[in-house]
C-alpha cells in the first residue's frame, strides 16, 4: 500500500478513537506536498485519461502552430470529480493514453513533469511507446512557423503510468501491431482493397515514407499494487484514411466496420484482465459506443473531440463512474479534446 494511503488509514482510526472518547480537535492531514486530500480516497478508483497531445503543437484556424508546454497541457486536462480542471480535488491520474507523442524523450519528460505536478520524484510515472525515436515524416505539418511544424514530424503512441499504484511485469507489454488502411489509388470493395499499414504497404517513398509508424499500436497488462486487480490498457491512433473507409488488416475492415482491430499478443493479455481500457484516435466519426462490447469494453464521451467531429474514444470494462460532463475535457490543450473514465474497482 503506498505511504500516502496508509497514513490516512492510520489517521482515520485515530481520529475514530478520538471521537469516541468525546476528543473532537480535528487530526491534521498527512497528505504528501502536492497531492489533494482526496487522493487518499482514491484506493479503489482508477484514474485514465486518453488524449491525442499533436506533440504538445496545436494548429489553429490562420495556419499558425501554438506550442503548448507539458504543465499547462495536464492542468488543461485533468479534472476532479465535478469534472473541473485546475482544482485542489484534482487527483494523479493512474493511466494517460497518449497518441502523436515524439519518442521516448518526449514521453518521459511529459511523465516527469506529470510528477512534478503532485509532488512526487522523477520517475514516479513512466512511459511506454512504440517507436523509441521514429523516422521524422511530412513537411510544414499546417505551421507557418517551420520550426513548430518540425515539432510534429516524429509521431508515436505511449501509455504512461503511475508506478505508486500500478506495476509491470516485463512480459506484460505486447509486441506492436499496425493499423490497417486503403492506400490511396486502391478500390475499397467493402473492404477488399485493406492492407496493413507497414512496409510494402505503405505510402511511396518521399516525405511521407514513415508516416505508418505513427500509428503503430501498444497495449500493456498492469497489476494494482494494493489489490492485485489486473488492468489492460491499449493506445491507437488509425490513419485518416479511416475516415472514408474502414480498414483494420488485409480484407479486414475491423470490429464492426470501424477499422479497429486488436492484435495478438494485446488480445492474449486482454483476456488475462479484469479491467480493461482502449483509447483511440480512430480519425472515424459514428462508432458506437457497443463496439468493442465483445471484449466487455463500453464507450465512453459522445461529444465532439476534434472541431465538430468526434474521432477519439475510449472504451472501458469496469464500472466507471458518472461524469458531469460527459467524460470529455472541453478546455484540452490540444486540437483534440481529452477523454476520461474513473473506475470504481
Amino acid at each position: 500500500m503506498p505511504v500516502r494511503h496508509r497514513r490516512f488509514t492510520q489517521a482515520a482510526a485515530l481520529a475514530a478513537m478520538l471521537l469516541a472518547a468525546g476528543i473532537t480537535t480535528p487530526v491534521a492531514s498527512s497528505a504528501a506536498p502536492g497531492v489533494a486530500p482526496a487522493a487518499a480516497a482514491a484506493d479503489r478508483v482508477l484514474r485514465v485519461y486518453s488524449n491525442n497531445i499533436e506533440n504538445l503543437v496545436t494548429n489553429n484556424a490562420d495556419g499558425s502552430c501554438t506550442r503548448i508546454s507539458g504543465p499547462d497541457h495536464l492542468t488543461s486536462m485533468l479534472v476532479d470529480d465535478a469534472g473541473r480542471t485546475g482544482t485542489s480535488g484534482v487527483v494523479a491520474p493512474d493511466v494517460l493514453i497518449v497518441q502523436q507523442v515524439r519518442g521516448t524523450g518526449q514521453a518521459s519528460a511529459y511523465a516527469d513533469q506529470l510528477s512534478a505536478k503532485f509532488g512526487y520524484p522523477a520517475g514516479t510515472y513512466r512511459a511506454i511507446v512504440v517507436w523509441d525515436d521514429p523516422e521524422p515524416w511530412g513537411s510544414t505539418h499546417k505551421c507557418d512557423d517551420q520550426s513548430l511544424g518540425d515539432l510534429k514530424k516524429k509521431q508515436t503512441n505511449g501509455i504512461i503510468y503511475n508506478t505508486q499504484r500500478l506495476s509491470l511485469a516485463a512480459g506484460d507489454v505486447s509486441a506492436y501491431w499496425s493499423a490497417g488502411w486503403l492506400k490511396p489509388g486502391t478500390a475499397y470493395g467493402n473492404g477488399a482493397g485493406c492492407t496493413l499499414y507497414k512496409p510494402p504497404n505503405n505510402d511511396d517513398g518521399g516525405t511521407d515514407e514513415w508516416k505508418w509508424k505513427r500509428t503503430s499500436a501498444i497495449a500493456a497488462r498492469f497489476t494494482v499494487k494494493a489489490t492485485g486487480t489486473s488492468v489492460f490498457v491499449a493506445t491507437m491512433h488509425l490513419p485518416q484514411e479511416n475516415r472514408q473507409n474502414a480498414c483494420a488488416g488485409a480484407g479486414d475492415k475491423g470490429v464492426g466496420g470501424t477499422g479497429i482491430h486488436l492484435g495478438a499478443d494485446a488480445t492474449s493479455l486482454l483476456n488475462a484482465s479484469t479491467i480493461r481500457i482502449v483509447g483511440i484516435d480512430a480519425n472515424r466519426t459514428g462508432i458506437p459506443a457497443s463496439t468493442l462490447s465483445g471484449y466487455g469494453m463500453t464507450g465512453y464521451g459522445a461529444g465532439a473531440t476534434n472541431g465538430s467531429s468526434k474521432i477519439d474514444y475510449l472504451f472501458i470494462r469496469g464500472t466507471v463512474q458518472s461524469s458531469p460532463i460527459g467524460h470529455t475535457v472541453g478546455g484540452t490543450k490540444s486540437n483534440h479534446l481529452a477523454l476520461y473514465g474513473f473506475i470504481a474497482f
